[in-house]
């Protein structure tokens, strides 16, 4: 379960790091979630957040649950965890906090891939608008009459006006991306963080298997002595 959601953590994080970067790989990486958005792709998503969000929910009961034996153990040592109990409790916070990053960097991913498409639309159209303009202007001093130059005269007035707003929508979005691409960054280190953390975790417990094995073996010892 704990490498499955590594995979899935490391595969989001290269699709967050490809949308970053104006690279080719930030093309195959828009054809995709374009793809991914059509016909049954959103369902099969939703359908597998909701899924991730349950085992989540369940991880997160599990972890009270231990906490709960925990303050109802003995009175000599209130609140105290037994080595197993602080394995499946670390074990649990590691698989919460994946899957916890993992549905977070799914709705990263998903706000990047919407504000360079709307980029790439605000983009076209101030282009569009400012040939359009560029149009207008050649044709006015091309033309000698004043009256014909009148008219032309407002519409490159609109056509300004128009291309200020475009500008000023086009400098929010790369705001809005730049503060998306902040978040996917600080994932990333996160799901770093944790990876350590999963190595420590699996440390831990062949130690306590070790330290397991160990007493059983002194057990046995003592119950054999005792027979003798």
């Amino acid at each position: 379960m704990i490498q499955l959601l590594f995979t899935v953590l490391a595969a989001e994080a290269g699709l967050a790091t490809a949308l970053l970067f104006k690279t080719p790989l930030r093309k195959l990486a828009m054809l995709a979630l374009d793809r991914l958005k059509r016909g049954k792709g959103p369902v099969m998503v939703r359908t597998v957040a909701a899924t991730v969000l349950l085992v989540l929910t369940s991880s997160l009961h599990s972890m009270a649950k231990i906490h709960g034996h925990a303050g109802a153990g003995e009175l000599d040592a209130p609140g105290a965890l037994t080595p197993t109990d602080q394995v499946l409790l670390a074990r649990h916070m590691l698989e919460a906090s994946l899957m916890g990053y993992s549905l977070f960097l799914a709705l990263v991913i998903d706000r990047l891939h919407s504000y360079i498409r709307e980029m790439r639309g605000l983009k076209k159209n101030l282009e569009a608008v400012s040939k359009q303009n560029k149009a207008l202007e050649e044709a006015k001093f091309g033309s000698s009459d004043d009256d014909d130059s009148k008219p032309s005269q407002k519409d490159i007035a609109a056509l300004n006006e128009e291309i200020k707003k475009l500008k000023l929508k086009v400098k929010g979005k790369k705001e809005e991306v730049k503060d998306a691409e902040t978040k996917a960054l600080a994932a990333k280190t996160q799901a770093e963080g944790l990876a350590l953390k999963y190595d420590r975790l699996l440390e831990d417990n062949k130690h306590l298997h070790d330290q397991l094995q160990s007493g059983d073996i002194a057990a046995s010892h003592s119950e054999g002595k005792k027979d003798t």
